[in-house]
C-alpha cells in the first residue's frame, strides 16, 4: 500500500487520458484535485465509485475540484468506459504504471483465494498547491462522493 500521507507532496506525474490528452499535476496548480485509482474499467465497483462521483460533479465544482481517474487501462478502454457512463471528468490510461508507481497503490492482492499484484482502490485529495490534503484507502464505491467531500 501506499505510503504517500496527509502533508506529502503529491507526485509530479504525467499520464494520457482516454482521448490521448496530456495531464500533469501542474495542469491543476490553484485547483483541488482528486485522484482515484481503481482496478479495472466497466467491473462492478469501479463503475459504481465512477458513477457516484459522476452523480455528485456539479457539489466537487462547486467546491473548485478537479478529478482524475486512473487505471491501467489501454485509451480504448477507457474511452469506452468513460463513453457508456458519461463520465465528466477524464479517466488517465496508465499502461505503464508510472502514476500507479508514483503514488504507491500497485503491490499484492487477493481474491477468491487467488494472490496476484493489482492495482489497490485508493483515492488520494490534493491541496491547491500540489500537497496531498488526504488518503482515502477504504473506498465505499456507492458513496465515494459523500467520503471526499464530508
Amino acid at each position: 500500500m501506499t505510503t504517500l500521507k496527509k502533508g506529502d507532496k503529491a507526485p509530479d506525474f504525467s499520464a494520457l487520458d482516454e482521448s490521448g490528452k496530456l495531464h500533469k499535476l501542474a495542469d491543476y496548480k490553484g485547483k483541488k484535485l482528486v485522484v482515484f485509482f481503481y482496478p479495472k474499467a466497466n467491473t462492478p465497483g469501479c463503475t459504481a465509485e465512477a458513477c457516484d462521483l459522476r452523480d455528485n460533479f456539479s457539489r466537487f465544482e462547486a467546491n473548485n475540484f478537479a478529478l482524475l481517474g486512473v487505471s491501467a487501462d489501454s485509451q480504448k478502454a477507457q474511452a469506452k468506459f468513460k463513453d457508456k457512463f458519461e463520465f465528466p471528468f477524464p479517466l488517465l490510461a496508465d499502461e505503464d504504471k508510472s502514476v500507479i508507481q508514483a503514488f504507491g497503490v500497485w503491490g499484492p492482492k487477493k481474491f477468491m483465494g487467488k494472490d496476484y499484484d493489482g492495482i489497490h482502490r485508493t483515492t488520494f485529495i490534493i491541496d491547491e498547491n500540489g500537497i496531498i490534503d488526504e488518503v482515502i484507502s477504504e473506498v465505499k464505491t456507492k458513496e465515494h462522493a459523500s467520503q471526499i467531500l464530508k
